[in-house]
């Protein structure tokens, strides 16, 4: 056998690792290549009318296909997970994976055929195939004790690495494999990631739940996970912290060639930036088991706005770079503090439930920030991207305080 028999978490946490470097590689391929697709394929003589808007290019569009694959995966978040509790893990994170090998068809076949709004259905559906792969983080938890699920939630959060090292290479290399057609290279690799996961998934162990017969419990409402502060503290580090590293991402790329840097600089920020996101990994789940998943969260806080302070200094490649650097440390600190939370707070029957609300919060908060990012950047530049960060950043933070204060009065005194 390809793995020993016996406890399951060792494996599962291997093979997720795995298939999350992979699903990660083609999600960095798409993140380093799609705001650049998009203002490659809008015209900038088609100009479009909104009330309370006003008359503007299509050119300003360029980031759409990228917020609507967020809104994508944010509307599927919540099917997702309630499709993988009823099929299981394995066959559910299958189909999402032969969803992301469609979506990715389709793109390369609208970018073929010069058709932006067919590119831009194609980022909405390869949302879909993000919302069940976003999911590996919590099924490595299923099988885990409550004394390593830090750690492998941690453990996991590595597996990206490998996309960190080879999505920006890739993007670089097939990008105009296809000239004149630019990036459809990108969405072809995106297609073969995709059934290179399916079939690593295939050796995953995870349980099946039982199905849920009529008048069993659902665990608690919407309003009394609402009304938890450990519930509130994991949702706001997902939504603030992956919408801001979106913010930053989505924008970074169009800046530093507005900047006048080249395709393969910011190729190469983006590969930094991704690495920043997942090495920590290796001991994040470490500092959560010591210090708390709140204080690693407020510490990510910190390191968001480190990098504001370090963009605000210039526009060369040393700022762009070591200001995203630390914007994926930030990243890794919130969002898997938020996870694991979100992991030690649910209860059996509520994991679906909670997972998909979670991610439902969190990528429709990153939909907005991708698109906005893109928008601020044509109308004011880089340094009004930036700041934008600051405000929610500091919300967060203080929330955090306010809430964590909360949990230790109710907790008895020892």
């Amino acid at each position: 056998m390809l793995f020993p028999k016996g406890d399951p978490t060792i494996r599962n946490t291997m093979l997720l690792c795995a298939s999350l470097a992979v699903s990660n590689t083609g999600a960095v391929l798409i993140m380093t290549v799609t705001a650049l697709a998009g203002a490659y394929l809008a015209r900038p003589e088609v100009m479009y009318s909104l009330p309370l808007i006003g008359t503007f290019s299509e050119r300003a569009l360029s980031t759409l296909a990228l917020s609507m694959q967020f809104i994508g995966t944010m509307m599927a978040a919540p099917p997702a997970a309630l499709l993988m509790a009823r099929i299981g893990r394995r066959a559910g994170f299958s189909v999402g994976q032969l969803i992301g090998f469609g979506a990715a068809g389709l793109a390369t076949y609208a970018l073929f055929d010069q058709n932006f709004w067919l590119f831009v259905l194609a980022g909405f559906l390869i949302g879909f195939h993000n919302a069940f792969w976003q999911q590996f983080r919590f099924a490595v938890a299923d099988t885990a004790s409550a004394e390593f699920k830090p750690k492998a939630v941690s453990y996991v959060m590595i597996g990206p690495l490998v996309a960190g090292i080879f999505g920006p290479e890739i993007a670089k290399h097939t990008r105009d494999i296809f000239a004149p057609v630019l990036f459809a290279g990108a969405y072809i690799s995106v297609a073969m990631l995709a059934l290179m996961a399916v079939a690593v998934l295939q050796f995953i162990r995870i349980p099946t739940p039982p199905k849920r017969k009529k008048g069993d419990s659902t665990g608690r409402s919407f309003k009394q996970l609402a009304q938890d502060p450990k519930f509130v503290i994991a949702v706001l580090a997902g939504m603030v912290g992956y919408s801001s590293m979106s913010f930053m991402m989505t924008a970074t790329p169009l800046a530093m060639i507005d900047c006048g840097h080249l395709f393969d600089d910011a190729a190469f920020v983006i590969q930094g930036h991704v690495i920043a996101m997942f090495a920590p990994s290796f001991f994040t789940g470490s500092l959560i088991a010591r210090y708390s998943a709140p204080r690693i969260i407020l510490v990510g806080a910190g390191l968001y706005l480190g990098s504001v302070v370090i963009n605000m200094t210039g526009i060369d490649m040393i700022q762009f770079f070591s200001s995203l650097v630390l914007v994926g440390v930030g990243w890794n600190f919130m969002f898997v503090g938020g996870t694991t939370m979100l992991t030690e707070f649910a209860t059996p029957e509520e994991r679906a439930k909670v997972q998909g609300v979670n991610d439902l919060l969190v990528f429709g908060a990153v939909s907005i920030a991708s698109f906005l990012s893109g928008a601020l950047q044509q109308a004011y530049g880089w340094g009004t991207v930036t700041l934008s960060i600051t405000g929610p950043i500091l919300v967060a933070l203080v929330c955090v305080l306010l809430l964590q204060g909360r949990i230790n009065r109710a907790q008895p005194a020892e």
